[in-house]
């Protein structure tokens, strides 16, 4: 039996439609409009599906799991925050809803690496850039 081809249409619009709400939600989050975490039943009631039809919906479209785009979208406004040298790493946890405990370790697990040592060798790379251009 052949898949019509609105299925895989439908699975792409549902993956596209959980990748807009998440920047969104995160926006809300960094600007202070939120306060809380969504989790995936969260995104699937904005979506107006099952959360574990969102959750095998965005796996078969992508290959990847809903968590994944939302780690991976954290990690980036992380490493984006941290590149500001006057908001403490405690601040930025709290802006992102973490324990400042919690956040080193959330940070470390993917970039394997503190948020502490993260800032720290982005500020010397610029430093040497600075030295090379003049």
């Amino acid at each position: 039996m052949k898949i019509p081809q609105k299925f895989f249409a439908r699975q792409h619009e549902i993956a596209a439609d959980y990748l807009r709400e998440l920047d969104k939600h995160l926006d809300d989050i960094v600007s202070g409009r939120a306060t809380e975490m969504f989790e995936i039943r969260d995104f699937a009631e904005l979506i107006h599906v099952h959360p574990t039809h969102l959750s095998n919906t965005i796996k078969s479209a992508t290959g990847h799991s809903p968590c994944y785009f939302f780690e991976e979208r954290l990690m980036e406004i992380s490493k984006s925050m941290l590149q500001n040298v006057s908001v403490p790493i405690s601040e930025i946890a709290r802006i992102l809803t973490y324990d400042p405990s919690n956040f080193t370790k959330f940070f470390k697990h993917f970039a394997k690496q503190t948020p502490k040592q993260y800032r720290e060798e982005y500020f010397k790379s610029l430093a040497n850039k600075e030295k090379v251009t003049i």
